[in-house]
């Protein structure tokens, strides 16, 4: 299996075990979605597949249209979408993605999270060249199509992992290609599943079991954060052979 398939598969439990985190997070995503490209989900994409999202996530449909609804309200807050980047405890490098109201608060909680763990938040695009920044489509099998010729068709759409078992498929490419992906499996009437974007570390840091505790306590902190859509880092998971 490819690198992108187990790192993710790794941390897939960890980030979706709480289900109000991950509908706050995709109810902000569906808000500036929708603030960038309007409310038809026919003619936003974006929307589409963040629509996909949250049904997977079984997230109510009234959660959905609130969202939808808080966007298009003159009077709502307007969300930005904000990168950290930094070392915590013992080198390990983490990116923090966030969607925040309020900058100011923002990147004063989560440089308090570093410093108080003993790491140091860095400047904006100092550690994307150890991370991969990569699209991801979980589809259903189609009948009549095979995954050999699937595979050889997406290439030519940006896909560059295809991994597969008996209920789904998931696709990884760059994340400049995640449009084009998005309207060849529509226009072929693949059924989407979910979509979202990763961070594949190039290179995993190996720690000891006190180095980890330490590191997935600043994680954990970040992860609580309300304005923290995601954590990325590049530390080697436990269950990693």
């Amino acid at each position: 299996m490819g690198r992108a398939f187990e790192y993710r598969k790794a941390r897939k439990m960890k980030r979706w075990g709480n289900m109000s985190r991950t509908f706050t997070k995709i109810g902000k995503e569906i808000t500036i979605a929708v603030k960038a490209g309007g409310p038809d989900p026919d003619g936003n994409p974006r929307l589409r597949a963040l629509m996909q999202n949250a049904k997977a996530a079984n997230m109510p449909k009234e959660n959905v249209e609130r969202a939808i609804k808080k966007a298009t309200d003159k009077d709502a807050g307007d969300y930005k979408e904000i990168i950290y980047e930094g070392y915590g405890p013992h080198g390990i490098a983490i990116v923090v993605e966030t969607a925040t109201d309020n900058h100011t608060r923002t990147v004063a909680n989560v440089r308090s999270y570093f410093n108080k763990a003993g790491g140091s938040l860095g400047t904006t695009g100092s550690l994307s060249f150890m991370f991969e920044h990569k699209c991801v489509f979980h589809i259903k099998p189609k009948d009549g199509v095979s995954i050999e010729d699937l595979e050889l068709e997406l290439i030519d759409y940006g896909v560059d992992e295809l991994e597969a078992d008996d209920e789904e498929i998931v696709l990884y490419g760059a994340f400049e290609s995640n449009s084009e992906i998005q309207k060849y499996l529509e226009e072929n009437a693949f059924e989407i599943i979910s979509s979202e974007f990763e961070r594949i570390p190039n290179d995993l840091k190996e720690v000891d079991a006190e180095q980890r505790a330490a590191i997935e306590k600043l994680i954990e902190r970040l992860e609580e954060d309300e304005d923290v859509q995601n954590v990325f880092h590049n530390m080697k998971e436990e269950d990693e052979e």
